[in-house]
């Protein structure tokens, strides 16, 4: 079977998803924290989330969405303001929440739908998009059949990633539940969702 890249390509573009879908970001912090709050079954629609609009930013790309961003600065400052906020919105509910449970509607949580949208807001995910794109994709012509190989790789490693993340906190859930464990724990994972902003606000 021939491959519409070169295997030291592929090679190149597996290492660079690896490193990138696995450290932590918006994403891995908020499967670790919807898995250890409301158990692994209820994050799981947010890990789904993830790779579905990861994806669709990926495909956005290949159809010269970057050139768009990079065209029109007012777009692009928009979309980072939006991210910030929302950023530090998520921090703020989970820094509150303190105890287990799936019931209280008041508690954390990220849906599905919100998830997806997440991905259009999150400057980690338009940038592996935007560089996976421009380095392995756009530099075919025509760019489809590379397309169609590197956007299901992509979708499984956010998959991954993110499952991996899940089972973690969802491993830590009888540890968390001792004491003021969970509240402790909430907020560091707030702290890494700041830290993520401030990070996101210097590109």
């Amino acid at each position: 079977m021939t491959l519409p890249m070169p295997w030291p390509e592929l090679a190149a573009l597996l290492i660079f998803a690896t490193a990138m879908a696995f450290t932590p970001g918006p994403n891995t912090t908020l499967a670790a924290a919807l898995a250890a709050n409301r158990g692994l079954g209820h994050a799981m629609r947010f890990v789904c989330a993830v790779p579905v609009g990861w994806g669709l930013l990926l495909v956005g790309s290949a159809l010269g969405l970057g050139a768009l961003l990079a065209a029109a600065p007012v777009l692009r400052g928009v979309l980072k303001a939006a991210g910030l906020a929302y950023m530090l919105w998520l921090a703020w509910k989970l820094a509150r929440s303190a105890t287990l449970g799936q019931a209280d509607p008041s508690r954390f949580d990220v849906g599905f739908g919100q998830g997806v949208l997440l991905q259009f807001v999150n400057l980690k995910a338009w940038m592996n998009a935007l560089l996976i794109s421009a380095g392995w994709i756009t530099v075919a012509d025509p760019p489809w059949a590379r397309l169609a190989l590197v956007l299901p790789l992509m979708m499984a490693y956010g998959f991954a990633s993110n499952f991996t993340y899940a089972l973690v906190g969802h491993a830590l859930r009888g540890w968390l539940s001792q004491g003021t464990r969970l509240a402790w724990f909430n907020r560091t994972l707030a702290a890494v969702l700041v830290a993520t902003a401030g990070w996101m606000a210097t590109l």
